[in-house]
C-alpha cells in the first residue's frame, strides 16, 4: 500500500516519478517563490543600491580620476554603505570599489573617484 502523494504547492495528487514534488512548472516556480521571498527582497535591495552607487560613480566621473565633493554624490543617491570590496594600498589609503568603480574618501569632505583597469 502506498500513500497518495501530494503536490507541495497546491496539494493536487500527483501522478508520474516517485520523487515528484509538484504538479507543474507553475507550482515549482511558486513554492520557490514564496519560500526565497524574503532572502530575495533583502539581496534585490543590496544590489539595488550596488547598481546606483555603480551608475553615480560613472556619471561623476568620465575619465580616469576625478574629485568631486561628498556632499555631491549623497545629493544623487549615493549610500557609503554599500560596496563590492576594497582595496588597501602600500601606504594604507583604503579605496572602496562598487564593482569596476571605486572611490577614496579625501580631507576636506572630496572623494577621489577611479576607474580599475582591466587587467
Amino acid at each position: 500500500m502506498s500513500t497518495e502523494r501530494k503536490c507541495a504547492e497546491c496539494g493536487e495528487k500527483l501522478l508520474g516519478r516517485a520523487d515528484q514534488k509538484f504538479c507543474s512548472d507553475q507550482c515549482r516556480n511558486a513554492y520557490n517563490n514564496r519560500q526565497n521571498s524574503d532572502a530575495n527582497n533583502f539581496v534585490r535591495n543590496i544590489n539595488n543600491a550596488l547598481r546606483r552607487n555603480r551608475r553615480i560613480l560613472e556619471a561623476l566621473s568620465p575619465g580616469e580620476k576625478t574629485k568631486v565633493d561628498r556632499d555631491k554624490l549623497v545629493a544623487k543617491g549615493f549610500s557609503f554603505t554599500y560596496f563590492t570590496h576594497e582595496y588597501v594600498t602600500k601606504n594604507g589609503a583604503i579605496y572602496k570599489f562598487c564593482y569596476e568603480m571605486g572611490y577614496l574618501l579625501l580631507d576636506n569632505d572630496e572623494v577621489l573617484i577611479v576607474r580599475r583597469e582591466n587587467k
